[in-house]
């Protein structure tokens, strides 16, 4: 999922290279003979007692599943061929305030271990500190990031390093008598993930595999990272394997140039993960079985992720950088679907897999569907507007701070301050993290947006006194990157200017929270009756329906603008009309005989105040007419008679490649243009300080792209700054012309930066696939681009 550059070569016409391999070398022998007298790491094969063993593993996350359901997903898991289940564990899952450890019910991790082991699967444990996976925050806590800084996490810092201790060692308390040293399933377990996207000190990982050691961990301990990043952080003392979704060949030649020992693939990609307002991802299930064949035939070992992906219940989600919000469903196109379904893309990895099975072994049949049940439409009658409903406890400020400051840990932030009379003029907010709604004396006025670094709002001219209100909602926290660093809430200064005028501080505000906790439990609310102006604005909505027999279904949510769904109090998690997912998956075992509840917020107001319960799920149908209003930027480039900061060939092939400017150069916006080939694409793009570190990209936008691909693909120009190798922006090529060259990107970073040099990913897959580039020129300036104003 990451980039790294392994070698150094020097590229005609470009100051090019790629970073250099670590020397050769054998794992050594405290990996090569791990202490389990059961399973140890042999010099070319994982051996269980004493005989070679090959890992078919598939990724589920306990958390993403509901209990009452593990038993028959991982029964799905080893009848499509595999002996053993990957299992994350998240941070914050366990521990949302610090210092308070939850092992209970949905998260008794013990109990899904043991499960997994009596049904025959092995268990390979991934317990973080940081995990990804599309979750809140990458499974770090929230309440970190009440220590100051924005580059603290995931490095030795004692704010991070000593509650990450504490954490291994309640997670050696709980899991280490599972290990199979003691009797137990659990075979290996990871150090840290993908560390080497993030960074490079070895140091780190050092003391990440201690924290391991001393909570108890005995069995052998690893570290994954993607093709272009295992040879940045391997360190002998672990073993590596290697993250990808294509081109094996290339993965396990980047784990032999390091160590000597089994190779494995650490997370193949079964498909891909969906975020709002972009197209469903899919997985091609043909190309994946015929890797998995080049795998085993090569001795190698695997953990597909996802084979079972599930639904980030609650407030669980993640967000794609630089800000996109992963959705409820994590389907991931998995060969068993979010509901366990198997299909045609299950048998299929289930046909590929059995010539490989070792004698003797038979595969079971998969488990049944379980029952699906729809529910006719109803309408939810009650109503309890957000405003009307906040806490009483409130908060002053003189300006605002992110929210964490205040031990709000995410949900609905309110806050208000009065404005003088005056001309009409701007209301601007440093940042604003995520959506907020703004009004004045109770007419809305206007939104900020992340999304878009949409921070300013236009106020009309006052007679009076006005009563300024920030409805603000915080969606998710970026879970990749230093940008995991995510701080919420409105950040000051907020400065109001009237036109030629001097902007001026808006202090001395109060500030009310509904803070959404672990479980996202909903606070006490006063409904009514819904009168004909309910569905204005941001409100909780009451209602309840029937059922006579229990069973999955899926709600129907496409009626409703933006917001969270409880059912029976049990938090089903986010929904947004936008699209790709209308629907909510709501398991059978969260339903009772006869009457159920439903609690729904919508912060924007519905269409029509209606549910129902559908047979299947909606997926994939995109709706961006119903997003917030934003004015379209109609931006233009400006490169003809600007001097690139660098031009030539890049290298062929999938590795990233380290490309140094000549000399540093300071710009708000980057550019790079392909001027000569058809089609053109980039997996990721990354710029680096002046200190050789990447620069933090939450604040980064597509200021202008010539064309993406949005038909054939998910082309989206904003795939090649989201960090995430797997996908890319890609130039239209399905309408007929086809976009011509010279294709452009251009990225507005925020503000002008210095710049040192352009990490660049190459769209990954075999050698011909469409879209890499040869011919390129970058840029770096403040006036590459003519955006207008908001």
């Amino acid at each position: 999922m990451s980039p790294h550059l392994p070698r150094r070569r020097v590229l005609q016409g470009a100051a090019a290279t790629l970073l250099p391999a670590l020397p050769l070398g054998a794992v050594q022998a405290q990996l090569l003979s791990a202490p389990s007298p059961r399973f140890t790491i042999g010099t070319h094969d994982f051996l269980l007692d004493g005989k070679p063993l090959q890992i078919r593993c598939g990724e589920m996350h306990f958390a993403r599943v509901p209990r009452a359901y593990w038993r028959h997903r991982l029964l799905a898991i080893k009848a499509m061929g595999l002996n053993a289940v990957c299992a994350y564990l998240f941070w914050n899952f366990h521990e949302w305030r610090e210092g308070r450890y939850d092992w209970a019910a949905q998260r008794d991790a013990a109990a899904f271990c043991k499960l997994a082991h009596e049904l025959g699967l092995w268990v390979i444990l991934r317990p973080g500190p940081y995990a990804c996976a599309e979750w809140e925050m990458g499974g770090l806590p929230w309440w970190l990031l009440k220590h100051p800084g924005d580059a603290f996490l995931r490095t030795r810092d004692a704010a991070f390093v000593e509650p990450a201790r504490r954490w291994m060692r309640e997670v050696g308390r709980v899991l280490a008598p599972q290990q199979i040293t003691r009797g137990g399933g659990i075979l290996m377990v990871q150090v840290e993930n993908e560390y080497g996207f993030f960074g490079d000190d070895l140091a780190y990982m050092r003391v990440m595999r201690h924290a391991l050691l001393d909570g108890g961990f005995d069995v052998p301990l690893f570290q994954c990272n993607p093709t272009n990043a295992v040879a940045r952080t391997h360190i002998p003392e672990l073993l590596s394997v290697a993250n990808f979704g294509s081109d094996p060949k290339r993965g396990f030649d980047a784990l032999k140039a390091v160590q000597q020992g089994p190779l494995m693939c650490g997370e193949y990609y079964s498909g891909w993960f969906d975020t709002w307002g972009t197209p469903h991802r899919k997985g091609d299930s043909t190309k994946a079985v015929a890797d998995i064949a080049w795998m085993l035939q090569a001795g190698g070992s695997f953990s597909l992720y996802m084979a079972h992906g599930g639904t980030s219940f609650g407030l669980w989600g993640g967000c794609d950088r630089p800000f996109r919000p992963d959705t409820s469903s994590y389907d991931y196109d998995a060969p068993i679907s979010e509901a366990g379904w198997t299909g045609q893309k299950f048998a299929a990895y289930r046909d590929g897999m059995r010539p490989f099975l070792p004698a003797g072994e038979t595969l079971p049949p998969p488990p049944p569907r379980n029952p699906v049940i729809t529910i006719p439409p109803f309408t939810l009658k009650e109503a309890a507007p957000v405003l009307a409903n906040l806490p009483p406890r409130v908060l002053h400020d003189v300006s605002p701070r992110p929210v964490e400051a205040y031990d709000i840990s995410r949900g609905i932030v309110v806050y208000r301050a009065t404005l003088p009379a005056g001309p009409a003029g701007v209301l601007e907010a440093a940042k604003a993290r995520d959506l907020a709604w703004v009004f004045v004396d109770g007419e809305q006025v206007g939104t900020f947006d992340t999304r878009h670094r949409r921070y300013r709002v236009r106020l009309p001219a006052r007679t009076k006194p006005v009563t300024v209100e920030i409805l603000l909602y915080t969606i998710a926290r970026v879970n990749f990157g230093v940008e995991v660093h995510d701080r919420k809430g409105l950040h000051g200064p907020v400065t109001f200017s009237a036109k030629d005028g001097a902007a001026q501080a808006v202090e001395n505000w109060e500030i009310r929270a509904i803070d959404f906790d672990a479980d996202a439990a909903l606070p006490p609310l006063k409904f009514r009756a819904a009168g004909p102006t309910a569905s204005r604005g941001a409100a909780f909505w009451r209602g309840s329906f029937s059922v006579r027999a229990t069973g999955d279904t899926f709600l129907d949510m496409s009626h409703w603008g933006q917001g969270i769904v409880w059912v029976n109090g049990q938090c089903l998690g986010r929904y947004w009309s936008i699209g790709p997912t209308q629907t909510m998956y709501l398991p059978g075992p969260w339903l009772r005989l006869g009457r159920n509840d439903i609690v729904v917020l919508d912060l924007t107001g519905p269409r029509r105040a209606e549910v129902s319960g559908l047979a299947t799920p909606i997926l994939d149908r995109l709706r961006p007419e119903l997003d917030l209003p934003h004015p379209a930027r109609k931006a233009r480039p400006q490169l003809d008679g600007v001097k690139p900061v660098l031009e030539g060939e890049f290298a062929s092939g999938g590795a990233t490649q380290l490309l140094r400017f000549p000399v540093a150069a300071t710009g708000r916006y980057f550019a790079l243009e392909v001027p000569d080939q058809d089609v053109a694409a980039i997996a990721e793009i990354a710029l680096l300080d002046a200190a050789n570190k990447p620069l933090n990209q939450s604040n980064w936008t597509i200021a202008y792209v010539s064309s993406e691909e949005q038909l054939q693909a998910d082309g989206s120009a904003l795939n090649a700054i989201n960090g995430q190798n797997s996908d890319y922006w890609i130039s239209a090529y399905s309408t007929a012309p086809a976009a011509a060259p010279p294709h452009r990107l251009i990225v507005d970073m925020g503000r002008s930066v210095e710049v040192s040099a352009l990490r660049y990913t190459p769209r990954q897959g075999p050698d011909g696939v469409p879209g890499r580039i040869r011919r390129y020129r970058a840029y770096l300036g403040n006036g590459l681009v003519d955006e207008p104003e908001d």
